[in-house]
């Protein structure tokens, strides 16, 4: 259960694509809360608009109809640095999210200008070691990271100017299986040292179970229904596509991401 004041919340969201004698709709009237300190997630298959709403939240697509609101205040369709300073995304490609050219410390540096920030240095220091990675790292390019260390550094961009929120967009996809596993366990500690609220999008059942305690089922740019992160891992819903999709994934909920101690 939420509190009945949400953090975040989605209110008759609808997004479509395409002229206007063609507009084809993505997102169909889409509707959830999520409480501070809530990890929610969104799943489904590829193309079912669960990115978009994503996308939406961001602000890096204003064209949507219905409302966004954060802490009860519905949200501009242009985000200003209050908003930004408040909610921070993680992107799904942790090479393409970074710039090839800027060491690791020019990239964590430039938030903390941009948003007037103090100790520049000492955040730096102290956000990487956050994230597992130490001074060592400071100086180096994306190109000399592997790919699990570049997603810690996207990670360690999202908090060094101390969000309430991350948006996380599928931020394991792109690793092998064992460096997922690492992520996801970094995720989960740090929402709770940081008393972090997420929305998670991913296709993969077993990540939102390991890291979200509700789930908006989306098809064809609806929220069908919401199962807790135990209906998942038991195969509880109620829709028939719900049912379908759940029993497709049932062996990788059950056994979960291999978690690392």
């Amino acid at each position: 259960m939420i509190a009945a004041r949400p953090l975040i919340e989605a209110i008759g969201l609808s997004i479509s694509f395409g002229p206007n004698h063609a507009r084809n709709r993505v997102v169909d009237d889409v509707s959830f809360r999520i409480g501070k300190g809530e990890a929610y997630g969104l799943i489904g298959e590829s193309g079912c608009g669960k990115s978009t709403i994503l996308r939406a939240l961001s602000g890096l697509n204003s064209d949507y109809q219905g409302a966004l609101t954060l802490a009860d205040r519905e949200l501009p369709k242009k985000r200003g640095k209050d908003f930004y300073r408040r909610a921070q995304m993680v992107f799904q490609d942790p090479y393409g999210s970074l710039h090839p050219r800027k060491i690791v410390e020019k990239v964590l540096t430039e938030p903390l200008v941009i948003h007037g920030m103090d100790r520049v240095s000492e955040r730096i220091a102290e956000t990487l070691d956050a994230v597992g990675l130490g001074a060592s790292f400071r100086y180096r390019y994306p190109h000399e990271l592997s790919g699990g260390q570049r997603q810690r550094v996207a990670i360690a961009r999202a908090l060094i100017i101390e969000p309430e929120i991350l948006l996380l967009d599928e931020p394991t996809s792109a690793l092998d299986v064992s460096v997922q596993a690492e992520i996801l366990n970094l995720l989960k500690r740090l929402r709770v040292e940081r008393n972090l609220t997420y929305l998670m999008v991913s296709h993969d059942l077993a990540v939102i179970a390991h890291i979200c305690e509700r789930a908006g089922m989306m098809y064809k740019g609806r929220i069908i229904e919401e199962l807790t992160s135990q209906q998942i891992r038991s195969s509880d819903a109620k829709e028939d596509y719900t049912k379908e999709f759940l029993q497709a994934s049932v062996e990788a909920v059950a056994r979960g991401p291999e978690v690392v101690a």
